[in-house]
């Protein structure tokens, strides 16, 4: 098969993709058509059905595996495939493996070195809390080891929390040898429970969408509220500690607007949300760049309200 990463304009299309996504709509001029989202492992695809009564477009729906022949073209800078004709795939005619996007590291691996910095936290209740979700709780480091960081924006794979959890909380160790002030037991713990709320915010793969509690209550409450139920379950556990880690986790966005319902009161806070920010936008543009047709400037990005540039390596 041909990956996304690996198609251009002016290419014909003949090949199987998982639909990630379908859905009706209108033009200005009052013709329907379909939007099409295609995924495999490397990435997604933006496609077009024109007119979606046509020969050759069967039925399907949204994650069928489907067979495609179409052009790709590019619309405001971003690849997309004008679909002539679709086919619904039968299990055996595809690997599944091969459609779903998965981190570049081990899982395996990624999950030792992020027990290793459990193993290194002093703090016996922090230590007892970590251990409760990341060892003891097979069905949550089974999703957590599964999850993605975002539906869309960044770390969007198989893995994708994992790498972005590990990622952040490495951040936080090199804050807490440059600024000693820090609480290092208490920053690592909220590093490695910031987004654990994501675990039930969004489906596992296919699917890799939110839950109905995800849209009511999103990530970071229910972050906090699944810290308060394992700590509740500690007998002894201070409840000004269990109080000073919630407030990480829900202050980790750091203002209003960007979804955090508390702004950061501690400098453990602050930290944490500088390392996440970091983590996440860094991750944005690599793979913005990753996806980029050819070096020099790429047009404006909204994420970063400016025009962006490739520079060579």
């Amino acid at each position: 098969m041909k990956f996304i990463k690996e198609l251009k304009e002016g290419d014909r299309l003949s090949a199987v993709y998982l639909c990630k996504h379908k859905q009706s709509a209108v033009t200005k001029n009052g013709k329907a058509y379909e939007n099409v989202i295609l995924q495999d492992k490397t990435g997604t695809l933006d496609g077009k059905i024109w007119d979606p009564n046509s020969m050759g477009i069967g039925e399907f729906d949204t994650l069928d595996y489907i067979e495609v022949f179409g052009e790709v073209t590019s619309f405001q800078n971003a690849l997309q495939v004008n679909i002539k004709r679709v086919r619904r795939c039968q299990e055996g005619e595809y690997e599944p493996a091969d459609y779903l996007p998965v981190s570049k590291r081990s899982l395996d691996e990624m999950y030792r070195e992020l027990l290793d910095i459990v193993d290194s936290v002093q703090n016996r209740w922090l230590q007892e809390l970590l251990n409760s979700f990341f060892r003891r709780d097979e069905a949550f480091a089974r999703a957590f080891r599964q999850s993605s960081a975002a539906k869309t924006v960044h770390h969007g794979f198989v893995g994708g929390l994992l790498e972005h959890t590990l990622s952040v909380t490495r951040l936080c160790e090199y804050y807490c040898r440059a600024y000693p002030v820090l609480n290092r037991d208490l920053l690592l713990a909220a590093a490695l429970c910031h987004d654990i709320g994501k675990t039930r915010e969004l489906s596992l793969f296919p699917e890799n969408d939110y839950t109905d509690e995800g849209q009511l209550l999103g990530h970071i409450v229910m972050g906090s509220e699944m810290i308060g139920e394992k700590a509740r379950a500690i007998e002894g556990f201070p409840r000004e500690l269990e109080g000073e880690l919630k407030h990480c986790v829900l202050a980790h966005h750091g203002e209003y607007e960007f979804g955090s319902p508390k702004k950061p009161a501690l400098i453990e806070a602050v930290a944490l949300n500088f390392a996440d920010n970091t983590d996440a936008k860094l991750q944005i543009f690599t793979e913005l760049l990753e996806g980029a047709q050819g070096d020099g400037w790429l047009g404006f990005n909204r994420l970063f309200e400016s025009n962006v540039k490739k520079t060579k390596v």
